[in-house]
């Protein structure tokens, strides 16, 4: 990778957090995803999964432990946190063995399912007594795809959503979800030696933007339809992802 940055380029990564931090503002969530696939655009997946560790930590360490409900949140997914944790490991294993094209390409698809699981908002089936073994299995899942393309949505967020958590419960095991995948990702990237001392800290200088953008899009949040964003987001993001998917695969 190359570390060297100039003043386009930072400016480029400052506006990109400035504007995630601000999605995560307005709606809740979307810093990782919506950075990782700015970032992939503009500079590649490999770089943009480094960049964007240290700001999706700290954003989703405050999310993760606003509330109450944090032991109940991992009594209930531990299983799954877990094989996340493995997962991450074993998808940036692979990374560094594929073709960079079709992992790029893979990230597209992921934005795009994102997008449309965002639009449709599909009533999932609770697991019921499958819960035990489906948690390590998709955790594990969600976990190689972190490794492979910096995104921790799916699947983890539908299954949160099938186990039945209120609102308020939601909103904090993502969060969990995110910091561990997090976690897990910078962990795996640093054992397999990819991470880069500059690229880490212009990761951590761009966290400054993102806690920025989080501020103004709370407060945007009182101006703006919080639904009309999220749908004008999700589309945004189907066409970003759509645009990833097919120039990494035109060779």
């Amino acid at each position: 990778m190359d570390s060297t940055y100039g003043a386009p380029e930072l400016a480029i990564i400052v506006a990109v957090f400035l504007f995630a931090g601000a999605v995560k503002g307005v709606v809740g969530l979307g810093l990782p995803t919506v950075a990782i696939g700015l970032l992939t655009a503009l500079v590649g997946l490999s770089e943009g999964m480094v960049l964007m560790v240290i700001p999706s930590l700290v954003t989703n360490l405050w999310q993760a432990l606003a509330g109450g409900a944090l032991m109940t949140i991992v009594r209930r997914v531990w299983g799954l946190l877990l094989a996340v944790c493995i997962g991450a490991w074993v998808g940036v294993d692979l990374f560094g063995r594929s073709d960079t094209a079709l992992l790029t390409a893979l990230l597209g698809v992921m934005l795009i399912a994102y997008s449309v699981f965002g639009m449709v908002s599909p009533k999932l089936p609770s697991p019921g007594r499958h819960e035990g073994w489906l948690s390590p299995v998709l955790g594990a899942i969600s976990g190689v795809l972190t490794g492979l393309t910096g995104t921790f949505f799916m699947p983890g967020v539908p299954y949160f959503q099938a186990l039945g958590f209120s609102r308020d419960i939601m909103v904090q095991a993502m969060g969990v979800l995110f910091l561990v995948s997090t976690a897990s990702l910078a962990v795996a990237l640093g054992g397999h030696g990819r991470l880069d001392t500059e690229i880490g800290a212009v990761s951590a200088l761009a966290t400054v933007p993102a806690l920025l953008g989080m501020v103004l899009g709370a407060r945007l949040r009182r101006r703006l339809s919080e639904q009309r964003f999220q749908q004008a987001l999700l589309a945004a993001l189907l066409l970003l992802g759509s645009y990833i998917a097919v120039r990494s695969l035109a060779f």
